[in-house]
């Protein structure tokens, strides 16, 4: 199917419904659910909404073409009207050779659901001539087959919609919930947007290290331009390239980075070793028209290895003269190189770097207000005090997100008991905040005696030595008789710190794996850092 050509040729006015609905600032774009359309010699005006089945003129008026409405936008001079379709296809615009494919008769109107990169899928918004009904035939269903799959039933009514001002405030606080745009980021945007473009752009290779506490949206920021990008590509800005993320929490074996990787290029399968053979043959072979290869590798730290090979290679390849590859690397530590990578792997790193700071009171204010866009659920007071608590903790955004989204449960269920004008208010934070913080792990660490707060505090500033979640007892043991100098306490021998680590484990507060000998006992926290760090703070 041809690339659709589309013109006027009857005199329509078009004019947006309502104010819009979002806004892109780096296309420069604002989005509208639906437009009006008056035909000249009609009374009533055509309106179409986002979702609706449309007709789009053509060369022929007879049998105008038919797609779905998926956005609506126009550009900042707000002349030029733009929509963004999934086009569908008569059986007549089918081939010949491919109609028998059907294996049955269709119906004269029948349409069939269409998709060709060929095919532009946004056209000039006044070329739309309507709504139309669509309705849709369920084909006949097969006869199953003995052990077959389960599969979960498909929905028999749509999703409910929020009933309150409360519920909708909660479903555009969740963490999942994809916002329009990323405030307080703009800066770390442009800078990542223009490293991986100008490697697109120019056929070359390079390797950035982005780093930031959890919560500080370094992967939604990567996301915002991974699709941005993509976007540029499709509208021929920039060369195509490829797009490929692996998670290091999601491997239980850093080796397992080489098999994902090489599946998602090749739809090939291999061992972890045959796999770095070829992606190494792979990046080190020319080839005239290579696509450039963008790796996003999320949760660096998980990949480290005793002789580091890993993370080399990851950082080795974009190196390579031929291999057109991108890598985009997100950890938790800033200085992870200087840390625990020996020096080649460190030099390899000191190209470009990135890092991104906790959040502020305001921008968590601004995050907030931006998800809610003008959905009035909160008092002014209850946002602040949320947003000053978690960043003098952390800075996470995400626990922000669930402080308030509980907050807006306890608002519901309390009814008009606490607050007369049925916002969320400071009673409601409140008692978000003390749910958050006051669990029985809390508490504990609040009871617990003086040395083993200090233990607390030493496995913690020994996790971000290391930039892991893990260390062994001997490491802890060094930064606890640190900390009992400071505070001006006799230091600890190796059997009373012993004695404290195994009550921390038996309270549940550490999680401790068996060793031969007891200075390489494995230590991991069972509790968050924040979590320990507030009841610290407010002990």
């Amino acid at each position: 199917m041809s690339r659709y050509i589309t013109r006027l040729r009857m005199r329509r006015t078009y004019k947006w419904n309502g104010r819009p609905v979002g806004e892109d600032r780096k296309l420069k774009r604002q989005y509208y659910e639906s437009m009006s359309i008056s035909v000249e010699g009609k009374t009533e005006d055509a309106t179409v909404s986002l979702g609706q089945y449309i007709l789009i003129e053509g060369d022929d008026d007879d049998n105008p073409f038919v797609a779905q409405l998926l956005k609506l936008y126009t550009d900042d001079s707000g002349k030029k009207k733009t929509a963004v379709l999934q086009w569908f296809v008569r059986m007549c615009e089918v081939p010949q050779n491919k109609r028998k494919l059907l294996g049955r008769d269709p119906h004269p109107q029948e349409i069939f659901f269409y998709q060709d990169r060929s095919c532009d899928n946004e056209v000039d918004g006044e070329t739309i001539l309507g709504a139309v009904q669509v309705g849709i035939t369920a084909p006949a269903t097969p006869r199953t087959p003995r052990h077959a799959t389960p599969s979960i039933p498909s929905r028999t009514a749509p999703a409910r919609k929020p009933g309150n001002v409360l519920e909708e405030a909660r479903a555009r606080l969740h963490v999942s919930s994809v916002p329009e745009s990323l405030p307080c980021r703009e800066q770390e945007f442009q800078d990542i947007y223009n490293f991986v473009e100008s490697k697109v752009i120019d056929g070359t290779g390079g390797c950035m290290y982005i780093s930031g506490v959890p919560g500080t949206g370094k992967t939604a920021t990567v996301h915002e331009v991974i699709r941005s990008l993509q976007q540029s590509a499709e509208q021929d800005e920039i060369p195509h390239f490829r797009f490929i993320e692996i998670n290091g929490m999601k491997m239980t074996d850093p080796h397992q980075a080489y098999v994902q990787i090489l599946q998602k290029l090749t739809d090939q399968k291999a061992t972890p070793d045959h796999a770095a053979a070829l992606l190494e043959k792979r990046f080190s072979a020319p080839a005239p028209k290579k696509e450039t290869v963008v790796l996003l590798v999320d949760e660096l730290d998980l990949l480290w290895t005793r002789k580091q090979n890993v993370m080399y290679n990851l950082f080795d390849w974009p190196t390579r003269r031929n291999a057109r590859l991108v890598v985009l690397t997100i950890a938790n530590t800033m200085d992870l190189p200087e840390r625990i990578m020996i020096n080649r792997v460190a030099s390899r790193l000191g190209l470009t770097r990135m890092s991104f700071q906790p959040y502020t009171f305001k921008q968590l204010q601004q995050i907030i207000t931006s998800r809610l866009n003008r959905v009035k659920a909160f008092e002014e007071d209850a946002l602040q005090l949320v947003s000053r608590k978690v960043a003098a903790l952390s800075g996470d955004a995400r626990r922000c997100l669930d402080i308030c989204r509980r907050a807006t449960e306890i608002c519901e269920h309390s009814g008009s008991q606490k607050n007369s004008s049925g916002l969320v208010g400071m009673s409601h934070v409140m008692e978000a905040l003390d749910e958050m913080f006051s669990s029985s792990y809390i508490s504990a660490i609040r009871c617990a005696s003086v040395q083993e707060q200090l233990f607390l505090r030493a496995v913690i500033a020994e996790f971000r030595r290391l930039g892991l979640e893990e260390a062994t007892f001997q490491q802890v043991f060094v930064q606890h008789q640190a900390l009992c100098r400071v505070e001006g306490l006799q230091p600890a021998n190796v059997s009373e710190g012993l004695t404290v680590c195994q009550r921390l484990g038996s309270c549940r507060l550490l999680l401790l794996e068996g060793s031969r000998l007891d200075l390489f006992l494995r230590i991991r926290l069972n509790v968050s850092q924040d979590d320990v760090l507030y009841a610290l703070k407010a002990d």
